[in-house]
C-alpha cells in the first residue's frame, strides 16, 4: 500500500498577508500578481502570469510581473522551478514539502508527497554520512501508455 499523496496542500496563509509581514509596501498591482500567483494550481510562467493578471487589470505590464515575481522570489515567497521546457515556473513557497512528477509530452506537472522517499532519502544520506537539509525531487516521466503503443 503506498503512502503518496497527490496535490498540494491549501496555503495556510494569504501570499498578501505574508508579504506585508516581509515589510514588502503592496501595490494594487503587486496584490493582483499575488492573488494570480496564490490561485493558480498549476506552475504558471511569467507569460502566464501576466496574461492572468492582465485580465484582471490590464494596466499590468509584463515587466511588472518579472519585477514582481523576481522580488517574491528573493523574498522566499515563491519558488522558481526549470522544468526542462525553457522557462521558469513558479509556486507558492509551501510549509509541506511536495515533490514534482512532469509529463515530458505534455507539460503537465503533478505534485505529489511520499513519506517513503522521504524516508529513502534520510537514510542514503545517513548512510553517506550526512544530515539531510532539503532536497528538490523532479521526476520526468512519459504516461505507460504511451511506452505502451510505441512497443
Amino acid at each position: 500500500m503506498s503512502d503518496t499523496q497527490y496535490s498540494r496542500p491549501p496555503a495556510e496563509q494569504p501570499l498578501e498577508e505574508v508579504c506585508v509581514a516581509k515589510g514588502m509596501r503592496m501595490t494594487d498591482q503587486r496584490r493582483v500578481i499575488a492573488r494570480v500567483l496564490q490561485a493558480a494550481i498549476d506552475h504558471p510562467d511569467v507569460e502566464e502570469l501576466h496574461r492572468r493578471a492582465n485580465a484582471i487589470d490590464n494596466r499590468i505590464s509584463i515587466s511588472t510581473v518579472y519585477r514582481t515575481v523576481k522580488l517574491f522570489e528573493d523574498a522566499g515567497i515563491i519558488e522558481r522551478h526549470d522544468f526542462r521546457d525553457g522557462r521558469s515556473r513558479y509556486e507558492t513557497v509551501n510549509d509541506e514539502h511536495h515533490d514534482h512528477l512532469i509529463d515530458v509530452r505534455s507539460g503537465e506537472v503533478i505534485e505529489f508527497r511520499s513519506a517513503d522517499i522521504e524516508r529513502l532519502q534520510e537514510l542514503i544520506a545517513r548512510e553517506l554520512g550526512f544530515q539531510l537539509v532539503g532536497h528538490r525531487l523532479e521526476l520526468y516521466a512519459v504516461p505507460l501508455a504511451e511506452e505502451k503503443a510505441r512497443r
